[in-house]
Protein backbone atom coordinates (compact mmCIF):
# COMPACT_ATOMS: atom_id res chain seq x y z
CA UNK A 1 0.00 0.00 0.00
CA UNK A 2 1.76 3.12 -1.12
CA UNK A 3 2.84 5.63 1.50
CA UNK A 4 0.18 8.37 2.11
CA UNK A 5 1.70 11.63 2.42
CA UNK A 6 0.27 15.21 4.21
CA UNK A 7 0.99 18.43 3.49
CA UNK A 8 2.91 18.66 6.91
CA UNK A 9 4.75 15.95 5.90
CA UNK A 10 6.32 16.88 2.17
CA UNK A 11 6.50 20.64 4.07
CA UNK A 12 8.93 18.80 6.47
CA UNK A 13 10.65 16.76 4.13
CA UNK A 14 11.31 19.18 1.62
CA UNK A 15 12.90 21.54 4.16
CA UNK A 16 15.13 19.11 4.82
CA UNK A 17 16.10 18.07 1.28
CA UNK A 18 16.04 22.00 0.08
CA UNK A 19 18.63 22.84 3.10
CA UNK A 20 20.56 20.42 2.33
CA UNK A 21 21.16 21.68 -1.21
CA UNK A 22 22.31 24.63 0.46
CA UNK A 23 18.60 26.71 -0.36
CA UNK A 24 18.90 29.96 2.11
CA UNK A 25 15.33 29.69 4.61
CA UNK A 26 14.61 26.09 3.19
CA UNK A 27 11.18 25.85 5.28
CA UNK A 28 9.96 29.41 3.49
CA UNK A 29 10.71 27.98 0.04
CA UNK A 30 9.35 24.52 0.71
CA UNK A 31 6.32 26.48 1.62
CA UNK A 32 6.06 28.38 -1.06
CA UNK A 33 6.53 26.01 -3.40
CA UNK A 34 3.77 23.80 -2.30
CA UNK A 35 1.07 26.13 -2.11
CA UNK A 36 1.82 27.44 -5.32
CA UNK A 37 1.66 23.31 -6.11
CA UNK A 38 -1.90 23.44 -4.59
CA UNK A 39 -2.96 26.50 -6.04
CA UNK A 40 -3.33 28.16 -2.91
CA UNK A 41 -1.95 31.23 -0.47
CA UNK A 42 1.09 30.23 1.83
CA UNK A 43 -0.74 31.46 4.89
CA UNK A 44 -3.52 28.32 3.92
CA UNK A 45 -0.86 25.81 3.92
CA UNK A 46 -1.25 26.08 8.32
CA UNK A 47 -4.58 25.15 8.11
CA UNK A 48 -4.26 22.02 5.74
CA UNK A 49 -1.11 20.55 7.84
CA UNK A 50 -3.30 17.32 7.54
CA UNK A 51 -4.23 17.28 4.61
CA UNK A 52 -3.72 13.70 2.62
CA UNK A 53 -1.85 15.09 -1.05
CA UNK A 54 -2.74 12.90 -4.28
CA UNK A 55 -0.37 11.59 -6.45
CA UNK A 56 -0.92 14.48 -9.20
CA UNK A 57 -0.19 16.81 -6.13
CA UNK A 58 2.99 15.09 -5.21
CA UNK A 59 4.04 14.65 -8.48
CA UNK A 60 3.52 18.92 -9.37
CA UNK A 61 5.64 19.63 -5.98
CA UNK A 62 8.12 17.12 -6.24
CA UNK A 63 8.90 19.06 -9.50
CA UNK A 64 8.74 21.94 -7.88
CA UNK A 65 11.30 21.70 -5.26
CA UNK A 66 13.51 19.46 -7.67
CA UNK A 67 14.19 22.92 -9.61
CA UNK A 68 14.78 24.73 -6.31
CA UNK A 69 17.33 22.33 -5.14
CA UNK A 70 19.05 23.37 -8.50
CA UNK A 71 19.03 26.20 -7.17
CA UNK A 72 16.64 27.81 -9.79
CA UNK A 73 15.60 31.41 -8.26
CA UNK A 74 12.20 30.67 -6.22
CA UNK A 75 10.64 33.62 -8.27
CA UNK A 76 11.12 31.78 -11.61
CA UNK A 77 9.30 28.99 -10.57
CA UNK A 78 6.34 30.69 -8.66
CA UNK A 79 6.35 32.73 -11.76
CA UNK A 80 5.60 36.01 -10.29
CA UNK A 81 6.46 38.46 -7.66
CA UNK A 82 5.66 41.62 -5.91
CA UNK A 83 6.98 44.89 -6.91
CA UNK A 84 5.65 48.10 -5.72
CA UNK A 85 2.04 47.35 -5.25
CA UNK A 86 2.34 45.13 -8.32
CA UNK A 87 2.62 41.41 -9.25
CA UNK A 88 5.02 41.03 -12.31
CA UNK A 89 5.55 37.82 -13.88
CA UNK A 90 9.29 36.73 -14.01
CA UNK A 91 11.26 34.49 -16.05
CA UNK A 92 14.80 34.22 -17.23
CA UNK A 93 14.11 36.91 -19.92
CA UNK A 94 15.33 39.50 -17.56
CA UNK A 95 16.31 40.01 -13.73
CA UNK A 96 14.22 39.46 -10.71
CA UNK A 97 13.42 42.89 -9.34
CA UNK A 98 15.04 43.46 -6.05
CA UNK A 99 13.62 45.57 -2.84
CA UNK A 100 16.42 47.87 -3.16
CA UNK A 101 14.84 48.70 -6.36
CA UNK A 102 11.59 49.40 -4.95
CA UNK A 103 13.73 51.95 -2.70
CA UNK A 104 14.94 53.65 -6.33
CA UNK A 105 11.39 54.01 -7.31
CA UNK A 106 10.69 55.91 -4.04
CA UNK A 107 13.55 58.22 -4.10
CA UNK A 108 12.34 58.93 -7.77
CA UNK A 109 9.05 59.53 -6.81
CA UNK A 110 10.29 61.58 -3.96
CA UNK A 111 12.22 63.92 -5.95
CA UNK A 112 9.23 64.64 -8.25
CA UNK A 113 6.70 66.76 -6.10
CA UNK A 114 2.86 66.21 -6.98
CA UNK A 115 1.73 63.40 -8.57
CA UNK A 116 -0.89 64.48 -10.60
CA UNK A 117 1.53 66.05 -13.27
CA UNK A 118 2.51 65.44 -16.46
CA UNK A 119 5.83 64.16 -16.30
CA UNK A 120 8.26 62.99 -18.78
CA UNK A 121 9.79 59.91 -17.37
CA UNK A 122 12.32 57.24 -18.90
CA UNK A 123 13.68 53.77 -17.57
CA UNK A 124 16.86 52.88 -18.57
CA UNK A 125 17.20 49.00 -18.75
CA UNK A 126 13.67 48.27 -18.33
CA UNK A 127 13.82 44.56 -18.25
CA UNK A 128 10.51 42.88 -16.04
CA UNK A 129 9.51 46.53 -16.61
CA UNK A 130 9.63 47.17 -12.98
CA UNK A 131 10.25 50.69 -12.45
CA UNK A 132 8.69 51.54 -15.49
CA UNK A 133 5.06 50.15 -14.35
CA UNK A 134 5.63 51.33 -10.62
CA UNK A 135 6.11 54.51 -11.83
CA UNK A 136 2.84 54.51 -14.10
CA UNK A 137 1.00 53.65 -11.97
CA UNK A 138 1.93 55.88 -9.34
CA UNK A 139 1.74 58.92 -11.06
CA UNK A 140 -1.44 58.43 -13.68
CA UNK A 141 -0.73 61.77 -15.41
CA UNK A 142 3.08 60.69 -16.41
CA UNK A 143 4.35 59.76 -20.06
CA UNK A 144 6.35 56.46 -19.15
CA UNK A 145 9.32 55.46 -22.06
CA UNK A 146 10.39 52.05 -20.81
CA UNK A 147 13.77 51.09 -22.72
CA UNK A 148 16.00 47.87 -23.54
CA UNK A 149 18.59 46.30 -25.59
CA UNK A 150 16.84 42.96 -24.92
CA UNK A 151 13.83 42.39 -27.80
CA UNK A 152 13.06 39.36 -24.78
CA UNK A 153 12.50 41.42 -21.91
CA UNK A 154 10.61 43.94 -23.45
CA UNK A 155 8.09 41.44 -24.34
CA UNK A 156 8.16 40.34 -20.80
CA UNK A 157 7.81 44.10 -19.18
CA UNK A 158 4.95 44.64 -22.24
CA UNK A 159 3.26 41.55 -20.59
CA UNK A 160 3.55 43.06 -17.19
CA UNK A 161 2.06 46.03 -18.21
CA UNK A 162 -1.16 44.47 -20.03
CA UNK A 163 -1.24 42.11 -17.03
CA UNK A 164 -1.17 45.25 -14.92
CA UNK A 165 -3.82 47.48 -17.02
CA UNK A 166 -0.97 49.93 -17.90
CA UNK A 167 -0.34 48.80 -21.43
CA UNK A 168 -1.54 52.19 -22.53
CA UNK A 169 0.76 54.08 -20.35
CA UNK A 170 4.13 53.10 -21.03
CA UNK A 171 5.72 53.06 -24.78
CA UNK A 172 8.30 50.00 -25.35
CA UNK A 173 11.43 51.32 -27.20
CA UNK A 174 14.28 48.55 -28.25
CA UNK A 175 17.50 50.59 -28.00
CA UNK A 176 21.13 50.44 -26.52
CA UNK A 177 20.85 52.83 -23.91
CA UNK A 178 20.28 56.08 -25.92
CA UNK A 179 21.69 54.63 -29.05
CA UNK A 180 18.28 54.41 -30.66
CA UNK A 181 16.06 56.40 -28.56
CA UNK A 182 15.61 60.04 -29.79
CA UNK A 183 11.86 61.16 -28.84
CA UNK A 184 11.40 64.71 -28.91
CA UNK A 185 11.41 66.82 -25.55
CA UNK A 186 13.27 66.38 -22.55
CA UNK A 187 12.44 64.38 -19.51
CA UNK A 188 11.57 65.27 -15.94
CA UNK A 189 12.96 62.19 -14.65
CA UNK A 190 15.35 59.68 -15.84
CA UNK A 191 15.68 56.37 -14.10
CA UNK A 192 17.32 53.06 -14.52
CA UNK A 193 19.11 50.01 -12.59
CA UNK A 194 21.89 49.01 -15.00
CA UNK A 195 24.08 46.01 -15.14
CA UNK A 196 27.02 47.09 -12.98
CA UNK A 197 28.07 43.92 -11.09
CA UNK A 198 32.02 43.26 -11.92
CA UNK A 199 33.95 39.56 -13.10
CA UNK A 200 34.56 38.86 -9.69
CA UNK A 201 31.12 39.75 -8.09
CA UNK A 202 29.89 37.50 -11.11
CA UNK A 203 31.79 34.77 -9.91
CA UNK A 204 31.13 34.99 -6.15
CA UNK A 205 27.50 35.34 -6.53
CA UNK A 206 25.11 32.69 -5.81
CA UNK A 207 23.88 30.20 -8.22
CA UNK A 208 20.58 31.45 -8.27
CA UNK A 209 22.06 34.41 -9.56
CA UNK A 210 24.99 33.56 -11.88
CA UNK A 211 23.49 30.44 -13.33
CA UNK A 212 19.92 31.68 -14.14
CA UNK A 213 19.82 35.47 -14.38
CA UNK A 214 20.74 37.09 -17.38
CA UNK A 215 24.38 38.16 -17.47
CA UNK A 216 23.49 40.76 -19.83
CA UNK A 217 21.31 42.16 -17.02
CA UNK A 218 24.38 42.09 -14.27
CA UNK A 219 27.56 42.18 -15.28
CA UNK A 220 29.42 45.82 -16.87
CA UNK A 221 32.78 46.39 -18.07
CA UNK A 222 35.52 48.40 -16.39
CA UNK A 223 34.91 47.18 -13.17
CA UNK A 224 31.23 47.80 -13.56
CA UNK A 225 30.84 50.84 -14.19
CA UNK A 226 30.47 51.20 -17.66
CA UNK A 227 26.87 51.31 -18.27
CA UNK A 228 26.46 53.90 -15.46
CA UNK A 229 29.06 56.23 -17.20
CA UNK A 230 27.29 55.73 -20.30
CA UNK A 231 24.04 57.06 -18.81
CA UNK A 232 25.48 59.58 -16.91
CA UNK A 233 26.74 61.30 -19.96
CA UNK A 234 23.46 60.70 -22.05
CA UNK A 235 21.39 61.58 -19.90
CA UNK A 236 22.31 65.34 -19.30
CA UNK A 237 21.53 66.77 -22.71
CA UNK A 238 18.30 64.80 -22.00
CA UNK A 239 16.80 66.51 -18.85
CA UNK A 240 14.82 69.18 -18.18
CA UNK A 241 16.51 71.88 -16.50
CA UNK A 242 15.92 70.90 -12.98
CA UNK A 243 15.16 67.24 -14.10
CA UNK A 244 16.87 64.41 -12.15
CA UNK A 245 18.56 61.35 -12.66
CA UNK A 246 18.86 58.20 -10.41
CA UNK A 247 20.73 55.29 -10.83
CA UNK A 248 21.35 52.06 -8.59
CA UNK A 249 25.19 51.74 -8.77
CA UNK A 250 27.67 49.03 -7.74
CA UNK A 251 29.10 49.84 -3.89
CA UNK A 252 32.13 51.06 -4.76
CA UNK A 253 30.56 53.29 -8.25
CA UNK A 254 29.66 56.34 -6.06
CA UNK A 255 32.36 58.85 -5.74
CA UNK A 256 33.44 58.08 -9.62
CA UNK A 257 30.10 58.59 -10.46
CA UNK A 258 29.30 61.64 -8.94
CA UNK A 259 33.26 63.47 -10.13
CA UNK A 260 31.67 62.82 -13.29
CA UNK A 261 28.37 64.44 -13.32
CA UNK A 262 29.87 67.29 -11.22
CA UNK A 263 32.01 67.34 -14.78
CA UNK A 264 29.73 67.18 -16.77
CA UNK A 265 27.88 69.99 -15.10
CA UNK A 266 25.24 68.43 -13.04
CA UNK A 267 24.21 70.65 -10.00
CA UNK A 268 22.69 68.64 -7.02
CA UNK A 269 24.80 65.75 -6.98
CA UNK A 270 24.49 62.93 -3.82
CA UNK A 271 24.53 59.56 -3.26
CA UNK A 272 22.16 57.66 -0.80
CA UNK A 273 22.48 54.57 1.01
CA UNK A 274 20.06 51.49 0.61
CA UNK A 275 18.22 50.09 3.48
CA UNK A 276 21.13 48.13 4.50
CA UNK A 277 23.34 51.18 4.60
CA UNK A 278 24.94 50.29 1.18
CA UNK A 279 26.02 53.06 -0.86
CA UNK A 280 23.87 52.31 -3.41
CA UNK A 281 22.18 54.80 -5.33
CA UNK A 282 23.21 58.13 -7.15
CA UNK A 283 21.17 61.90 -7.95
CA UNK A 284 22.06 64.05 -10.25
CA UNK A 285 19.98 67.12 -10.71
CA UNK A 286 20.38 69.03 -13.98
Amino acid sequence: MPEILTVLDVIQRSSVFLDGKGVESARLNAEWLIASALGIDRMKLYMQFDRPLKEAELADMRSKVARRAKREPLQYILGTTPFHELELKVDQRALIPRPETEQLVELALGSLGENDEPYRIVDLGTGSGAIALALAFALPRAAVFAVDASREALELAQENALGCGLQNRVTFVLSDWFSDFGPEGEFDLIVSNPPYLTDEEMESAEPEVKDFEPRSALFAEEAGISDLQTIVRGSYERLKLGGALWLETGVKHREPLLTLCRELGYGQCEGVDDWSDRPRFVKAVK
